[in-house]
């Protein structure tokens, strides 16, 4: 089974991520087109992938276990600021660098790698599908705008003279952007209870599909550009990605009463590698990208050791409370 997550899942990561290092390498690509490339994900292809997945769950799904929807919203958020403040007041980073590193170290991969890990681990059931897409609203509708507020706040998103905006520039700045309004606006139509035609989605799952291969492809243009490195900041982000996130969400969840494979589905969504979201975002306003892509690179070989230590110790867990 984790041979074929490895193989599956984990090494397609590597692979495409070393076709895109290669590719800036032979300076197949130059730095306008790498923006071009990323401006095409982070303003097309991701939030078609958002508004996809988003509007393919249900308003049953958010009301029908409230205590899951709740320590997922709480916890990332809150886990999200946590990584957020240390970037800040621990390695001295500016507020727009923090931002993107809550991005990257802050939230899963869910989108892309929430159904390949959990399916074949507890199965393509009713309850990993709702697991699923709490986690994905969170990590998306929530944290998205979130992250990109931070920035506008900032400035880095602004004219490129770097100063910060006020809070209602900055508001209106995030919310003009696509991948802040796409996932908002699905998440309106969820609570609303409106199902969207199955029609519509194959005019959106075209260009969706596009969002992670190409975000990792331009992850590795960006680790080309600058140097790889392994440090306590790359090592802390790392842990706290697929050990640190996953554990507190863990003992929240215990606390709140979550049990058996439902609180081991929990915990292994929240313990999947960076979002790539964070990368492709940080890579397109030019934001902490040596660090996000050493971050991810890192976490995501990190993570063939987390998920079955996640199996095993989840039980464990439970049993001490």
């Amino acid at each position: 089974m984790f041979f074929n997550i490895i193989f599956n899942d984990i090494v397609p990561i590597f692979v495409v991520m070393a076709l895109g290092y290669a590719g800036a390498k032979m300076n197949a690509f130059t730095p306008s087109q790498t923006q071009a490339l990323n401006k095409v994900v982070l303003n097309f292809a991701l939030p078609a992938a958002l508004f996809v997945s988003i509007t393919k769950a249900t308003r049953e799904m958010l009301s029908e276990d409230l205590t899951l929807t709740l320590v997922s919203l709480i916890g990332i958020v809150a886990l999200f600021f946590v990584c957020y403040w240390v970037c800040r007041k621990v390695f001295h980073h500016t507020a727009a660098e923090a931002a993107v590193c809550g991005l990257t170290a802050g939230s899963p991969t869910i989108g892309f790698l929430g159904f390949a890990v959990l399916d074949p681990i507890y199965g393509a059931t009713t309850q990993t599908g709702l697991v699923v897409a709490i986690v994905a609203i969170v990590a998306n509708a929530v944290i998205i705008p979130i992250g990109m507020y931070l920035m506008s706040l900032a400035g880095a998103m602004g004219s490129g003279n770097g100063s910060s905006s006020g809070t209602g520039s900055a508001i209106l700045n995030a919310v003009k952007q696509p991948v802040v309004w796409c996932p908002t606006l699905a998440v309106v139509i969820v609570l609303l209870g409106i199902k969207l035609p199955v029609a519509v989605y194959p005019s959106f799952d075209l260009i969706a599909h596009a969002n992670s291969g190409v975000a990792v492809f331009a992850a590795g243009l960006a680790l080309a550009t600058v140097k790889f490195s392994v440090n306590t900041e790359i090592l802390w982000n790392s842990i706290f990605r697929v050990f640190i996130t996953p554990l507190c969400i863990a003992i929240a969840a215990i606390l709140c009463g979550l049990s058996g494979e439902k609180l081991s589905m929990l915990t292994m969504a929240c313990a999947l590698p960076p979002a790539f979201s964070g990368i492709i975002i940080g890579s397109r306003y030019n934001v902490y990208v040596q660090d996000g892509a050493s971050i991810l690179a890192v976490s995501t070989l990190m993570f063939a050791f987390a998920a079955p230590f996640w199996i095993w110790f989840c039980p464990i867990l439970q049993s001490w409370f």
